[in-house]
């Protein structure tokens, strides 16, 4: 039954995306859930964590949901065009590329190695 519901506010948050197609037509995620839930979202936390669960499993699928958060207030989109989600794919990648430096730092080895490591082991 839990998965049911699961795909059916999948499918409810895709349908609310595809009307946010492009960067400049971002939605917030308060409006995000206010529209898949039917209801505002009382507690940002806890209840946006489902939320959140449900854009990566959409992401996970190969759906090009994007977010930002710009100073004009941000929000998630799916991209438009080739270039916003590289744009998204490329902060992706600096981000996971920052943890993997802290990680590095921790384990007092250079980047270099830590990822090489890594390699290895997923080989």
């Amino acid at each position: 039954m839990k998965k049911n519901k699961n795909v059916m506010y999948k499918l409810k948050l895709l349908n609310v995306l595809v009307k946010h197609v492009g960067k400049h037509r971002s939605i917030s995620m308060a409006e995000l859930y206010e529209q898949v839930f039917g209801k505002p979202c009382s507690n940002k936390i806890n209840e946006a964590r489902f939320l959140r669960k449900l854009i990566t499993e959409l992401r996970k699928d190969g759906v090009p949901v994007c977010s930002d958060t710009d100073r004009e207030g941000g929000g998630y989109y799916l991209a438009s065009a080739g270039s916003e989600l590289e744009n998204y794919c490329m902060r992706l990648r600096i981000r996971a590329l920052k943890i993997l430096k802290m990680e590095a730092t921790l384990r007092k080895k250079t980047l270099p190695e830590l990822l090489g490591q890594i390699t290895m082991s997923v080989q």
